[in-house]
């Protein structure tokens, strides 16, 4: 009776549900073990790996800064090559791609056209010159008439004008004939420079237009050009080195890199200056000279061009591998106070002899960590450090 009792008052209104009041203490411990279990623990130094770490001692040097533009490798010389007689191709002579020399045949015409031309302007001549021979010697016997009064001053003088268009005659038809061996001269088409011929663009038979068809071409290779375009304040900075100079005219040297170098490793002087700023975009045009011996450089070839401002300014520079990346924030890890590497946020500039530009965040003597970053996990996690020689600038 009891037992009934108490299950019919456990139901009845106004009792509290003993299950569910049971139910929630349940799931109340699950949660909090649940979430007990979940907390990560907090991250101790003295629980944390000693990392292994590579340290090196900053100081502000003066550094000769170096500006960075972009440029473009170009020959010195470019001929388009075209016939200057019109004619049927007979020979390709060269191999497309090759070097070339000054004088080497690159396409040969047909020249018998020329030659028949030549030859009709030489028997022209021939004639010329035997007429001129007869109206000199009729020219003569007449001087000699008129003298003894055997013949009359008129035909005297007519004898005299055949001599003279004689003469002219063969002076005409001189001048044929050089014009005519021209003409058979340039059914060899030749190189007018040395440098490096592109492919044939008309081959065996195919009709070439004097003045008009483009045959190949040609370009110089040695030495080369490299067009880059400062902007108008660093214009400005290098003309004023120049009248700072002794002779008011300084020379400029560029170091130039391709798009697979490393740095710069070539090296030219400016030789061009445009006489006027492009207003559009603020820049002006400026031609450096390159050796190109070892025939490195290719007309066209995209060059990154670094030319020295000749200031000095005191500069704290680091290895570049030190820098590491947060979003977009630049940090390195600093030695400090017992032996605990702490992050410090850096303004990094440009790369300048190999070494990375610090604007601000460091500090004279401040041990900055180049090697074993990857180990440090937390600011203030503890180090073994092992001091090294800081990297040299290669300006």
């Amino acid at each position: 009776m009891l037992d009934l009792k108490s299950k019919q008052n456990a139901h009845a209104p106004g009792w509290p549900n003993l299950n569910y009041r049971h139910g929630l203490t349940a799931a109340a411990f699950v949660s909090v073990l649940m979430l007990a279990g979940c907390k990560e623990p907090k991250a101790s130094s003295a629980d944390a790996p000693v990392a292994d770490v590579d340290v090196v001692t900053v100081e502000r040097k003066p550094v000769k800064q170096w500006d960075e533009f972009n440029g473009r490798i170009s020959a010195i010389d470019t001929v388009q090559i075209r016939p200057r007689v019109t004619g049927y191709v007979e020979r390709v002579a060269f191999k497309e791609g090759d070097e070339v020399r000054k004088g080497d045949l690159l396409i040969a015409i047909d020249p018998r056209r020329y030659q028949a031309a030549l030859d009709s302007a030489q028997a022209r001549l021939e004639r010329a010159k035997a007429s001129l021979s007869m109206t000199q010697l009729q020219d003569r016997r007449a001087q000699t008439l008129v003298q003894n009064n055997a013949m009359s001053k008129e035909n005297a003088d007519t004898r005299r004008a055949n001599y003279l268009q004689s003469q002219a005659d063969v002076r005409d038809a001189v001048a044929a004939v050089a014009l005519a061996k021209l003409d058979l001269e340039f059914t060899q088409v030749r190189s007018p420079i040395n440098g490096r011929a592109s492919r044939a663009q008309l081959t065996l038979g195919n009709l070439a237009v004097a003045d008009q068809t483009v045959l190949t071409s040609v370009v110089s290779q040695d030495p080369m050009y490299v067009y880059f375009d400062p902007d108008e304040h660093s214009y400005l900075r290098y003309r004023e080195q120049a009248r700072a100079s002794k002779d008011g005219h300084a020379t400029l040297t560029v170091r130039v890199g391709l798009a697979n170098d490393r740095g710069f490793p070539h090296t030219g002087e400016v030789d061009f200056t445009d006489n006027q700023m492009d207003a559009s975009t603020g820049t002006i045009r400026l031609r450096a000279r390159l050796s190109n011996s070892t025939h490195l450089f290719t007309p066209g070839l995209f060059a990154r061009v670094s030319l020295s401002n000749n200031e000095e300014n005191g500069t704290i520079l680091i290895d570049d591998k030190a820098v590491l990346t947060d979003q977009d924030r630049k940090f390195v890890y600093v030695l400090v106070e017992g032996d605990k590497a702490e992050r410090r946020d850096i303004t990094v500039g440009r790369i300048n002899g190999g070494l990375r530009v610090v604007e601000s965040g460091l500090e004279p003597g401040d041990k900055v960590i180049v090697n074993g970053q990857q180990r440090i996990y937390f600011s203030g996690a503890p180090v073994r450090p092992s001091e090294v020689a800081m990297k040299t600038s290669q300006n």
